[in-house]
């Protein structure tokens, strides 16, 4: 199945030099970072951070405004304490490769727990990243209790 084209609003644009044990920098400068393949990876770690990290942060802030955008069409506010943790995991494959898998947990303070769990759905069904990642890694959803 062909991707479904899109008509472009915004394009961010980065780029690495050295890979895991690298460098990333935005075009426009805001983002920049040394990077370091975590300890648990057999790299040195220490105070940068890593793709796993920018992919988690960058999913969870998608996420969450996925998420308030269905609440605020179902007619629930959301309030400030409101959010999403993502815990993105780097793993070998049955075939010897490496994959993602991703916990998307929803900070839902005030909501039922059988509506927020719809509103993770709802927001997973539109949120760009899900849709991207669709049929392609693991995601979880859950909410915090």
């Amino acid at each position: 199945m062909a991707p479904t084209p899109i008509t472009p609003l915004y394009t961010a644009t980065a780029t690495t030099h050295g890979g895991r044990d690298g460098h990333v920098r935005s075009s426009d400068g805001v983002l920049d970072l040394p990077l370091a393949m975590p300890k648990e990876l057999g790299g040195k770690g220490g105070a940068v951070t890593n793709p796993e990290q920018l992919f988690a942060a960058g999913y969870s802030a998608c996420f969450e405004s996925a998420l308030r955008l269905v609440a605020g069409k179902a007619g629930k506010r959301l309030g400030a304490d409101a959010g999403i943790t993502a815990s993105a995991t780097l793993g070998k494959t049955p075939d010897g490769g490496f994959g993602l898998a991703v916990e998307l947990k929803g900070i839902l303070p005030g909501i039922p727990l059988e509506e927020a769990t719809q509103l993770m759905h709802a927001a997973h069904a539109v949120c760009p990243y899900s849709r991207a990642t669709a049929g392609n890694i693991e995601v979880k959803l859950s909410v915090a209790q």
